[in-house]
């Protein structure tokens, strides 16, 4: 009988065998490159829980460099992402860690960009291909993945969020979900809008224009 890896093994929206250790892993790392928005060097995948004690049986590593790499969870270079990395010059690095009180399927993500250093994005593989992302830059959020999404960071002033929600009505942008944080109290705050529609790029120029805005990112779907 002929012996295959894992990776040998294909399914209808995947490569490798467990929607949780792969495809969904393929999806968080694909997510959090789209959140970064910019180039990067090296990408440090602290691995917590079941992942950190499979990984490399199940193909998780390789499946967490696929999608760092811009790469679907059923893309049959997935098995090849460690040696793509390599040949793009881009450094994977794989650590065990206890990140607390989470997901068995956690996974902390450090891209080292080009321009403005670490960015930290840390996420779930929930089951089924889906994931969350429950941190984002030392904020605790909640991020599907499955509808376009704003990510926004503003000073915490009176009115910022009038100011979001009227540039989304004026271009007739419907917001499904919206969560404010704040670290204190008139300090540095984070805004995440899920919605209906894909956000054009000129709607990000309109809010990068608001007074108090920091930071605006829309990851796609």
């Amino acid at each position: 009988m002929a012996e295959y890896s894992v990776f040998d093994i294909m399914g209808p929206v995947m490569i490798g065998p467990s929607s949780s250790h792969t495809a969904g892993a393929a999806r968080l790392s694909g997510v959090a490159r789209k959140i970064v928005g910019e180039p990067f060097g090296k990408v440090a995948f602290y691995l917590h829980g079941s992942f950190a004690r499979t990984y490399r049986g199940h193909g998780t590593d390789k499946a967490l460099a696929a999608g760092a790499l811009g790469l679907s969870p059923d893309d049959e270079r997935l098995r090849d992402s460690l040696s793509l990395a390599r040949e793009q010059g881009i450094e994977i690095q794989f650590l065990e860690a206890d990140l607390g009180e989470c997901h068995e399927n956690t996974v902390r993500m450090d891209f080292y960009t080009l321009e403005h250093g670490v960015f930290s994005v840390t996420g779930s593989s929930i089951g089924g291909g889906n994931i969350l992302i429950t941190e984002l830059g030392g904020y605790d959020v909640e991020i599907t993945g499955t509808a376009p999404t704003l990510i926004i960071r503003q000073n915490d002033q009176k009115g910022v969020i009038s100011e979001i929600s009227t540039v989304l009505a004026q271009n007739n942008i419907n917001i499904a979900i919206m969560k404010v944080k704040r670290k204190k109290r008139g300090d540095e705050a984070s805004t995440i809008i899920e919605t209906d529609g894909e956000i054009p790029a000129q709607v990000l120029l309109q809010l990068k224009s608001l007074d108090n805005i920091l930071d605006v990112k829309a990851v796609s779907i």
